[in-house]
């Protein structure tokens, strides 16, 4: 996917929160998306668009995720250790958050055709 045209929003300390897809040559109408390249609400207006990433900011990276739509009880969570134009860097979140070593995962950068998803938290056993 291109995207040359896209628009990085910086917070104040000028962390990317994610990006303005324009969908209008006037850039009037554009399309937020996560700092993975996930489209996050519906198009709308810049100001609107930029707002909506500065409030969510990156939080959500530090959450497990799930690669190719895997469910169940073998859902292998990731954890995310790095993101560039270069691809995105997954790993057992498991194995490092115990520092144990483990092979790392490789997704294209911007992730538009939704590889990654939130893992969904499993049920506790009481």
């Amino acid at each position: 996917m291109d995207t040359s045209q896209w628009i990085s929003v910086q917070r104040e300390d000028g962390e990317t929160v994610g990006y303005l897809e324009p969908l209008a040559e006037d850039f009037g109408t554009v399309l937020p998306r996560n700092i993975l390249g996930h489209a996050i609400d519906e198009p709308r207006e810049y100001l609107q668009g930029e707002e909506l990433l500065i409030e969510r900011g990156i939080g959500e990276l530090m959450n497990p995720w799930i690669l190719d739509a895997q469910q169940g009880e073998s859902t292998r969570e990731l954890t995310i250790l790095e993101i560039s134009a270069h691809g995105i860097v997954l790993a057992d979140a498991l194995h490092t958050k115990a520092l144990s070593p483990t092979s790392r995962i490789h997704v294209d950068w911007p992730d538009v055709t939704g590889r990654l998803a939130p893992a969904v938290p499993r049920a506790s056993n009481k």
